[in-house]
């Protein structure tokens, strides 16, 4: 993604290769647009009202223009895993909803068999940023 710009069209493609996999990671460096990238998901999928961080929230559940759920994590600022146990974070996992999950990398005995990981990296210079989708 060269700009902002290019967000509509990223999202998309994410969302196509989504299809069949509700549980999406997303990883990267602090400030690279992993909530900006989700916004922009949200929007697309029907969602009309405001999405945000769950940084201290942990989870947001959003609710879709024809009636389906999204659940947004934020780990960030847990400690330790049973902090996302506390928050019943493997039945959100496990409910067939679109799950949109930042910093899976703190919950990494948490995560479920199958999901889809964004990689999302900050190129060299400017607002440019690179994206990789894995199925695991």
């Amino acid at each position: 993604m060269s700009s902002l710009e290019d967000l509509p069209a990223a999202a998309s493609v994410l969302l196509e290769e989504s299809r069949q996999e509700p549980v999406i990671l997303f990883e990267g460096p602090m400030g690279v647009g992993k909530t900006t990238f989700i916004k922009e998901l949200c929007r697309q999928m029907g969602v009309e009202e405001n999405v945000s961080s769950p940084t201290f929230a942990l989870v947001n559940e959003y609710e879709t223009n024809t009636g389906n759920l999204i659940y947004h994590f934020d780990f960030y600022r847990i400690n330790e895993e049973r902090e996302a146990l506390a928050i019943g974070a493997l039945e959100y996992f496990d409910s067939g909803h679109t799950c949109l999950i930042e910093w899976p990398s703190l919950i990494p005995n948490l995560l479920p068999e199958h999901y889809l990981l964004v990689s999302l990296q900050p190129a060299a210079e400017g607002e440019e940023r690179t994206m990789t989708i894995n199925r695991v």
